[in-house]
This record gives C-alpha cells, structure tokens and sequence, in this order.
C-alpha cells in the first residue's frame, strides 16, 4: 500500500485495521501507512515468504500488468486469497473474477498459477496489502 496514496485506498486499509484485522503493506520503497498497520518493505518478483505467512488475502492496490503473475504467485505459495486493482484501463492478464465497486474494478484471481481452481485460506485474518503502483 502506498501510503501517500488516494484517501479512498488509505481509507480502506485503515478500515480494516480499524476492524482488528492484522494488516501488513508492502512495497519497494519505504511508504507511511496509518496507525495500526505494519510496514515491510518486500518485492514480490522476489517475496520473502515470510512477509505474506499466514495471510488470508494478498491485495495489490493499481497492480500494473507486468506484476499480476508474481502477485497471484506470492498470494497462492501463502495460500491465501489474491485481490487487486489495475490502473486506469489496464487489464487483467492473469484468470480473474471482476466485482464493480463505487470507484474502481476489484479483481479476485482464479486458482493457482498454471492451474484452475480456487485458493486456498489459511485462516489467521490477516490481510496483507501488496505495493501500490505509482
């Protein structure tokens, strides 16, 4: 999550800290985030598993094209849920199930990488935010 992003994505996240979800954001350069939600810097075309252990979903806020596969990748070796956004009119490249929300397009990826199916969750309530795109 990039912290000096949109008040809509900072809202989101910070509701759901603010529900006591444990929510960790990431991303390649150091970000703020609110109160409440801890911040790892990670890459996820080179996670450290450790970072996305244990999380129910893995959600890329204006996740570009080119990082989609490693987001689903990094959600799924979790087995947790992958839930992102693109920019503007990118499109989904990776099997994906789209929800029209108030202001953006939410996608939720389909199966494991290379395979159909669904994820699985790993049940501890912890969400993790991926990087935001500039």
């Amino acid at each position: 999550m990039h912290g000096g992003g949109p008040p809509r994505t900072r809202g989101r996240v910070d509701a759901l800290a603010r529900r006591g979800c444990a929510v960790t954001a990431t991303d390649i350069q150091d970000r703020s985030v609110p109160d409440g939600v801890a911040f790892v810097r990670d890459d996820v075309t080179d996670p450290d598993p450790s970072v996305y252990r244990g999380a129910d979903a893995v959600y890329a806020l204006r996740c570009p094209p080119e990082l989609q596969r490693a987001v689903r990748a990094v959600a799924h070796d979790a087995g947790a849920d992958c839930l992102f956004t693109t920019l503007g009119g990118d499109p989904a490249v990776v099997p994906a199930t789209p929800t029209t929300l108030e202001h953006t397009t939410l996608f939720r990826a389909e199966g494991p990488p290379g395979a159909a199916g669904g994820s699985e969750r790993s049940g501890t309530g912890r969400p993790t935010a991926g990087g935001e795109s500039p």
